[in-house]
């Protein structure tokens, strides 16, 4: 039989026979290297609970968004993939899936998939109608395994550091039980994710604050709200964080007078907040985000620029994250100039910028980069986290930032069996890179070896503070 295209050893390197052979040489440096995840959304008590994984459909497709979207797009409902209080089975959600396979060629999606089939599962047949039921059942039976247990995959997967994104006002509890595990070698870091509790356009907002406030003893109005999300990053960081994350709307940041914040934030308990307060109140939080970082140490990494729930009707069926979130264009150049005059040249603050608008790479994210001792630019992020989008970052903010001033892989995903074909898919576009460099004797190969060490494995630590 011919070779399954997820096993064959060049996927993804370069087609010159010349190029492949250097891109060959970096990869085998780095192939086997730990993955250190500092960035994703695979919940803490997954892995501490160490509970067998559901279904195949519950797995691999019902919580994947960039699944449901594509299927969605050939008129397949959403309620029967799963989404909502949808009681369509398992296997039925399957076949669904199957049927839509054709669908993901070309896809980031297809390739992460044939890299699960394959590498995780042992599978090394198509997704098929035909082949449905077999396949269902050949991946229900690997999920009976013992063997097959979250903890036992994060060694298999060679996990060395894997963080979640992590309420506000969490215990933490799953966190704590695992670091307390002397069986359990790999570190599980929180991270502060504060969203909900900064725009006060946020649905549950108003709960939220009130929350806040009677979590810290002592806490009222804006002075103990502001105080109160202080200690509460204290007690991530007394807990291993090493970052907060902020999934904003804009990059736009703002620093206004206490007098004037406090007014908005009365005005927005009492639900009387205007459009125009939202926007200001949030760019002044991410500034006021960045000064507890500076306090802190806490890494700030922003991930703006997602139209969120896009369409309304299927927001009001199936709720936020079923994958109508659309990219819109960013400005960064202006947005974040008022955090920077005053952190970006602050000692030890690191602050990563995303973009789902990949225009902005060479035009504003590398020069900042290139000048902010502060500033690294974030990986290619959500959409963006393809092959061919890699490789175009890659070029896009080297030529003018370097390769240090990049944050390392980051795979965000909640779809724990995909982590390892990210980074993997991560490692063979660096090494495809940095090979085509060298055979264009732009950098010499001894170099380039360096450099992918670097890429892969440094940067991550270095730019997390790990």
């Amino acid at each position: 039989m011919p070779q399954p295209i997820a096993a064959h050893p060049d996927r993804l390197l370069p087609a010159d026979p010349g190029v492949r052979q250097i891109a060959r040489s970096l990869f085998s440096r780095v192939e086997n290297l730990p993955i250190i995840s500092p960035h994703g959304h695979v919940d803490a008590a997954v892995i501490e609970q160490n509970l067998a994984f559901p279904d195949p459909a519950a797995l691999l497709v019902t919580p994947d968004h960039y699944v449901t979207r594509l299927i969605h797009t050939s008129g397949v409902p959403l309620d029967q993939l799963g989404l909502g209080s949808s009681a369509a089975g398992s296997r039925r959600i399957w076949h669904e899936f199957c049927k839509a396979w054709p669908l993901f060629e070309g896809t980031a999606s297809g390739y992460w998939i044939r890299q699960e089939f394959e590498h995780v599962f042992g599978i090394r047949e198509e997704p098929a109608v035909e082949t449905a039921d077999q396949t269902y059942d050949a991946i229900s039976a690997k999920l009976a395994e013992p063997g097959f247990r979250p903890r036992e995959l994060f060694k298999e997967f060679n996990i060395e550091v894997l963080a979640t994104t992590d309420d506000p006002l969490d215990s933490l509890d799953s966190h704590a039980a695992l670091a307390a595990d002397g069986a359990f070698a790999a570190r599980v870091l929180p991270t502060f994710r504060p969203d909900a509790y900064l725009n006060i356009g946020h649905p549950q907002w108003q709960t939220n604050v009130e929350r806040l406030l009677g979590a810290v003893p002592g806490s009222s109005g804006y002075a103990g709200y502001l105080a109160a999300l202080a200690e509460r990053r204290r007690y991530f960081v007394e807990r291993g964080a090493v970052s907060a994350d902020h999934g904003v709307h804009t990059p736009a940041t703002l620093k206004l007078d206490d007098a004037e914040a406090g007014r908005i934030f009365e005005r927005a308990r009492a639900g009387k907040a205007s459009a125009e307060d939202r926007e200001v109140f949030e760019a002044h939080m991410l500034y006021q985000m960045a000064r507890m970082s500076v306090e802190d140490g806490l890494v700030m990494t922003i991930h703006p620029g997602s139209y969120r729930n896009h369409h309304d009707p299927t927001f009001e069926a199936f709720g936020p994250d079923a994958g109508h979130d659309i990219p819109f264009a960013v400005n960064y150049t202006e947005a974040i100039r008022p955090l920077l005059q005053d952190f970006g040249t602050a000692k030890d603050f690191h602050l990563v910028l995303f973009t789902l608008d990949e225009t902005v790479f060479s035009r504003e994210l590398a020069p900042l980069a290139g000048f902010y001792p502060s500033v690294y630019v974030g990986a290619p992020w959500w959409f963006l986290d393809a092959p061919d989008a890699m490789l175009r970052f890659r070029s896009a903010v080297t030529e003018t930032a370097g390769f240090s001033r990049s944050s390392g892989f980051i795979d965000d995903t909640r779809a724990f069996c995909s982590i390892p074909a990210r980074h993997d898919t991560s490692r063979r576009i660096e090494s495809a890179f940095l090979a085509r460099l060298v055979a264009e004797h732009r950098i010499s190969e001894e170099r380039a070896h360096e450099l992918i060490l670097d890429i892969v494995d440094s940067s991550p630590r270095r730019v997390f503070k790990l």
